[in-house]
């Protein structure tokens, strides 16, 4: 696997993440080397934490998947 092929993993990711409203993509970083794929950043609920792995493991050609997201809930002002 190379540089194109985690290029696409990234992509699609990102936009099955988008698609779904699961995070705010401005927020979480998607990041893949020879298919293993980390998210990191944040997002303000558990379910979209679970959700966003849930969303990389279903991707094709991604081997493994460490969720690194934070849950932060941001504070209504």
């Amino acid at each position: 696997m190379g540089n194109k092929e985690d290029a696409k993993i990234d992509l699609q990711i990102t936009n099955k993440l988008a698609g779904r409203g699961i995070t705010n993509p401005c927020k979480v970083m998607v990041s893949t080397n020879k298919g293993e794929v980390t998210l990191s950043g944040t997002v303000q609920h558990p379910h979209q934490r679970k959700a966003a792995e849930q969303a990389a493991t279903g991707i094709t050609g991604v081997r493994r998947v460490s969720n690194q997201l934070v849950v932060k809930v941001e504070k209504r002002q």
